[in-house]
Parts: structure tokens; C-alpha cells; sequence
């Protein structure tokens, strides 16, 4: 990552260096090229005033005096008196020296005279001046010979002049002044470092200024490359692990699949693939609640992880399912051995903190490479195993046989074939009447699915409920069902028959969904039934699961104004504490408790206390799987209002439900062979 505070620093640094020293140079050379110009013009001046003094005579000095050895110079009477002359009228000057230089470049005259009689034809100011021009140089000496001696450290400005003779107006001669210009070298450099400080100071400041945005943005780039390095951290982990158990999820299981494959290919060392499913887990979580089921999932995934070797690794799947890859199996015991483990775990209850549940695991276990070679085909054959394991009692591990595939490939044709089922209109509904005990007549009739495979004709719904539920696709179809039951009676009503009621299953998800209530109002209303001729079934298992969340339910439905029943009354927990809670209208006896009744004293017993216990709560009471008239006559006598089974009718097509009645009134009587009436 790149240090913006440092970087900074070492560019502002830099900069102000920069900054600096041109700055410093472009002043001096400014304020240098503003002072030899100013002296320049008052040396030009005095150059000028003195030639005007003197005259073409020391023209002429200087023109024969160039020719002159330079003794005969020094000792010559024109050099004394212009050296007089030169003293006086540069006083109060700030010119230290003088010379003259005739046009062959020997100096004719000096104020130095060490100087007198030097060759200065090479020199570039000697050479602008005689071409006409002047030019001035600016000089550090260490020492000089000034008008009042030798002095030391001083900063002089030469000025090359052109001397024109009055008469031809042509060069004549090369004056040169050097004026003593330290004290204004000095107030330069002062103004210069000055200007400079300030400017540094300025400089400083605004790096300060700047310096502090710099560090606050660097910390906000370092603040943002924190997050985005942990964002995508983040990702990369969510991408490759469950989020509720931070387990490794299917995409990462997938690969570290493959990777077994290949590596055990190259070893030849065995591994085993293990699904594992939760059961009873869709009870808890329907029944309790999401948050719940999601507390029971990281538990289980925490139990299964302390169960397996370390060598192991766990994945969650999705749902109640995980699995595990058993790397370097030398037996098929040491997979036996871990699954032991994972299901002696969930022995003991798991806190739920508003209660405590106990599941258990269905455990199906493959073998690489003795099961299969692929990574797809194990997971299959793991799955298989599992479902095996389930079918067998669940609770238990299983590994794979070959015969499981016939079964795994039967289960997906199911599951595939339920996708279609909805789309194609290939379910359909029979109805099984319910006539009043005592007069025979209709009073209403239990809608049941069915489904036309193409193929393998009709099927009975305890073949694929449970796979309606694990795919999802039971709420679609449940709504399906309470919609063409709707239809059906509604169509019933309009063409005349007396109005009766049609019941209709509720599954335990469809009773957990908050949209059931609305959903159920809207078929009604697009369907134009009145509630009154609806009933919804549910079981006492789903309703004491989670109570209060239950009787919220049970009265959203009622407002709608239809009927509810508890269907299998007596199976589950019977509590006359739920029943006084439910809004309910009905109770149905199992058939469970009837089918013994006339030889057994006990389900005799348990049926006349539901009777009169529904009695006592003003429910109505409805008997199922009757299916002789001795049944029948022991209900009648316990006051049993309403009577389901096979004595009156097995569940048939609408159609021919409506064929076998007769019509008496308002009064419908059903026929078993469509001529003798089920009365008394």
C-alpha cells in the first residue's frame, strides 16, 4: 500500500526546495539585472562627465600612451594629472577604480597603477565596449586597490564605456569603472532571504494545512482498503462457508470433493463421503419457529464437528443437511465408528432456551472408490444411503448398496415429476361425503388429492406428501387444492343442490405461512363462495406445536367466517387446556379409535369421553372410517352429529358424487349403488 503522508512529504519536500531555490535565483537575477542596469547608467555618466572635462588631450594621452612601455607610462606627466583629475571628480562616489584602455586593449591609465600597461584586448567587456556598447560585470573581490588603498571583501560592478572622439564621433577609447556596489549586494541578499523565508514560511504552513487532509486522507484510504480487504474477505468466506454455522458450504465441499478424487487417484487411498439429514427437524422448525430451527442448526453443526476426526471436514449443505469427508479410511469401520459418534451426540436435549428439543440423525455413508469413482456419483450414492437409513427407522447409519440407486432413481422421477404435476394439471381432487348421523343426509364432503401420472397412473397421496413438503412445492398446491375445492362447491351451489360445506387439509406449512389467511380471502372472494361453505383441517400436532402463534392463526381465519376442525382428534395431544384456547368448531375422531370400536373396550372408552368431551365445549363431532352399521349405531347413541367412511361412501370424483344423490327437499341422501339410501 502506498504511504500517501510519506509520500507526500518527501514530494512536498522536494517541491518546496524547488520552490526555493528557483525562486532565489530568479529574484537574484531579477534584482542583479535591475542593479547593473542602475549602475551602469550612473557609471555611463560619469564616464562621460569625465571625458567632457578633459577633452581630446586625453584622447591623445591615451591613444600615444598605448604604444608606451609601461615605465615610460608611469613616469609620464599626463598620467599624474589624470590620475588628479580621475581622484577628484569620482569623489563622493561610489567608484574604487579607473581605467583606460586604448583601442589596441593595453591599459593606458589606472587608478591601480600594478595595472598600468596589461593587455586587455581578450577580454569580452573590453571588446563590447570598443565595438560601441557598454557591458558591465559584477565581481567578488578578496581584495582591491581603491582610490583610499587596499580594501578587502567587496562586490564590484566593472563597467566597460565606449570614449567617442568629439570630432569623428568613432571610438577612441575604453573606460572602465568599478563601482563598489557591497552594501546593495548586501540589502540583496537580506531582501532575498527575506523573501525567501516568507515564502518558505508560507510554504510550510500550507504543507501543514495540506498535510493534515493528506494524513486524514490516508487514513480514510487505509479506513476504505481495511473494509474492502475485509469485504472481500468477507465475500470470499460467505462464498465458501455457511453464514449461520460458519461451516464450509456446498461450493467448497464440492471442491474439496474433486481435490479427494484426484488425490486418492494418485494415492490410492479410500475416502468416504457422509450425508447426514436431521430428523424431525422440519417439526421444530415449523413449530417453534425460524429463529429457533436456526439455534438448532448451528448446535447440531457444533455436535457433528466435535464428533469427527481431525482429519475430517464438515460442510453444511443447505436446509437440516451436511456432510462429511472422511479423508484416509483404512476400514469401513473407522466411517462407522465417526458416524456412531455424530449420532450418540444428539442424545442429549438441545437447549432452545424457550424449550428443549431432541433430534436425531439419518446417517448415509459412501466409499470411494469401491461405491463409485466420481464425485457426483458419490454424493448420489451418500444420499441414497441416507434416504435408506430414514426409511429404516432414522436415527441410524447406512452405507451404500447397489440396489439403493433403483430406489435414488424412483425418488428423483417422483420429485421431478411433482415439478411438472402443478404445471400440466395432472392433480385432481376426489370428495368423501359426511352425512348427519342420525338422518343420513349430506351435510358436507373432505376434499383429497390425487395425481394422474402419465405414466403410472393415479397415485395416492401418501406416496408423494412427503415429497410435496421437502421440494416446496406444498404451499402452491395446497392453495391449489382449497381453490378447486372452492370451484367445486361453488359449482355445486349453482346449479341447484342445497349448499353444504367442503373441508379441506391444511399442511403444516401452508398453516405456518402469515399469507394463509389472506390467501384463503382471496380465493373466496375470486371464487364468490360463501366462507360458510369452507372448512380448513388441521392437526392437533400442528397446533400445540407453537400455541400462541397457533390461536393468532386460528383467529385470522375466523374472521373470514368459515369452519375449523381438528382432524385425528386424539392421536396427538389431546390437551383440554389448547382446546379451550382454539377458536374451533369441530372435532373428528381418528379413525384409529373407530375401526376397534364395537370389540375393543378401551378405544370404545376414549371414543365416548371425545364425544362427550366435544359435547361439554359445544363442538360439533365428526367420526371417520366408519365402515359398518354397528359402528354406526354406537355413535348414534353417544350423539356423534356427523359420520365419514367407507359405510357411506369412498372418496370419488365429484361427478359421480353428484350422481348418487337424491335429492328429498333441501335434503340430500346419498346412495351406496346409487338406488338404496344410507339412513337409519
Amino acid at each position: 500500500m502506498i504511504k500517501l503522508r510519506k509520500s507526500f512529504s518527501i514530494a512536498s519536500f522536494i517541491g518546496i526546495g524547488v520552490v526555493t531555490v528557483a525562486l532565489a535565483l530568479w529574484y537574484r537575477a531579477i534584482a542583479l539585472d535591475a542593479l547593473i542596469e542602475q549602475e551602469t547608467r550612473g557609471n555611463t555618466a560619469l564616464a562621460r562627465s569625465f571625458a567632457n572635462s578633459i577633452g581630446d588631450r586625453f584622447l591623445t594621452f591615451v591613444d600615444h600612451a598605448s604604444t608606451l612601455p609601461r615605465e615610460a607610462i608611469l613616469s609620464h606627466t599626463e598620467t599624474a594629472a589624470i590620475d588628479s583629475r580621475v581622484r577628484r571628480q569620482m569623489k563622493g562616489t561610489d567608484v574604487v577604480k579607473v581605467k583606460v584602455y586604448g583601442l589596441n586593449g593595453v591599459t593606458a591609465f589606472s587608478t591601480d597603477p600594478y595595472q598600468i600597461g596589461e593587455d586587455k584586448s581578450y577580454n569580452e567587456g573590453f571588446s563590447r565596449a570598443k565595438a560601441g556598447k557598454s557591458a558591465s560585470e559584477l565581481t567578488y573581490r578578496n581584495a582591491v586597490y581603491s582610490f583610499e588603498g587596499i580594501v578587502a571583501d567587496r562586490d564590484l560592478l566593472a563597467t566597460y564605456l565606449p570614449i567617442y572622439h568629439s570630432e569623428t564621433n568613432e571610438v577612441a577609447a575604453v573606460f572602465e569603472l568599478y563601482s563598489d556596489v557591497t552594501p546593495l549586494v548586501r540589502r540583496l541578499h537580506r531582501a532575498q532571504l527575506q523573501i525567501i523565508s516568507g515564502v518558505v514560511t508560507i510554504l510550510v504552513l500550507l504543507y501543514a494545512f495540506l498535510y493534515t487532509i493528506v494524513a486524514r486522507a490516508e487514513r480514510i484510504i487505509h479506513r476504505q482498503t481495511r473494509e474492502q480487504e475485509e469485504s472481500a474477505d468477507k465475500i470470499k468466506h460467505q462464498a465458501y462457508h455457511d453464514s449461520l454455522t460458519s461451516l464450509p458450504n456446498r461450493t467448497m465441499f464440492l471442491e474439496r470433493l474433486d481435490e479427494a478424487v484426484k488425490r486418492a487417484k494418485r494415492t490410492t487411498r479410500s475416502f468416504g463421503v457422509m450425508f447426514i439429514d436431521l430428523d424431525r427437524f422440519k417439526v421444530v422448525n415449523d413449530s417453534l419457529g425460524h429463529d429457533a430451527g436456526d439455534r438448532l442448526l448451528a448446535i447440531a453443526a457444533k455436535r457433528i464437528v466435535a464428533s469427527v476426526r481431525e482429519s475430517d471436514t464438515v460442510f453444511r449443505m443447505g436446509g437440516d443437511e451436511f456432510t462429511v469427508l472422511l479423508e484416509n479410511l483404512a476400514a469401513d469401520e473407522d466411517a462407522a465408528l465417526v458416524a456412531r459418534r455424530i449420532i450418540q451426540s444428539f442424545t442429549l436435549p438441545i437447549d432452545l432456551k424457550r424449550s428443549e428439543v431432541t433430534v436425531s440423525a439419518s446417517i448415509g455413508i459412501a466409499v470411494y472408490p469401491r461405491d463409485d469413482l466420481t464425485p457426483e456419483r458419490l454424493i448420489k450414492d451418500a444420499d441414497a444411503a441416507m434416504y435408506r437409513a430414514k426409511d429404516a427407522g432414522r436415527n441410524r447409519y447406512q452405507f451404500f448398496t447397489e440396489d439403493m440407486n433403483l430406489s435414488a432413481l424412483e425418488r428423483l422421477e417422483l420429485e421431478n415429476g411433482l415439478r411438472k404435476a402443478l404445471r400440466k394439471e395432472e392433480f385432481f381432487l376426489v370428495y368423501q361425503p359426511k352425512v348427519a348421523a342420525e338422518t343420513g343426509i349430506v351435510v358436507g364432503m373432505e376434499a383429497l388429492l390425487r395425481w394422474r401420472h402419465p405414466e403410472q397412473g393415479v397415485i395416492p397421496p401418501d406416496r408423494f406428501l412427503s415429497y410435496l413438503e421437502d421440494s416446496g412445492l406444498i404451499n402452491p398446491v395446497g392453495e391449489w387444492v382449497i381453490r378447486r375445492a372452492c370451484l367445486d362447491v361453488k359449482q355445486w351451489i349453482d346449479e341447484g343442490l342445497p349448499p353444504i360445506r367442503v373441508s379441506v387439509n391444511i399442511s403444516s406449512a401452508q398453516f405456518r405461512s402469515e399469507m394463509l389467511a389472506r390467501n384463503v380471502a382471496k380465493i373466496l372472494n375470486d371464487v364468490g363462495l360463501n366462507p360458510r361453505h369452507l372448512e380448513l383441517e388441521l392437526t392437533e400436532s400442528l397446533l400445540v406445536e407453537n400455541p400462541d402463534a397457533a390461536v393468532r392463526a386460528l383467529e385470522d381465519l375466523k374472521k373470514l367466517g368459515l369452519f375449523v376442525s381438528i382432524d385425528d382428534f386424539g392421536t396427538g395431544y389431546s390437551s383440554l387446556n389448547y382446546l379451550k384456547q382454539f377458536p374451533i368448531d369441530f372435532l373428528k375422531i381418528d379413525r384409529s379409535f373407530i375401526r376397534d370400536l364395537i370389540n375393543n373396550e378401551k378405544d370404545a372408552a376414549i371414543t365416548s369421553a371425545i364425544t362427550a368431551l366435544a359435547h361439554s365445549l359445544n363442538l360439533g363431532l365428526v367420526a371417520e372410517g366408519v365402515e359398518d352399521l354397528e359402528q354406526l349405531e354406537f355413535l348414534r347413541s353417544k350423539g356423534c352429529q356427523e359420520i365419514q367412511g367407507f359405510l357411506i361412501s369412498k372418496p370419488v370424483p365429484i361427478e359421480e358424487l353428484k350422481a348418487r344423490l337424491i335429492k328429498d327437499g333441501h335434503r340430500l341422501i346419498l346412495t351406496r349403488d346409487r338406488a338404496e339410501p344410507v339412513s337409519a
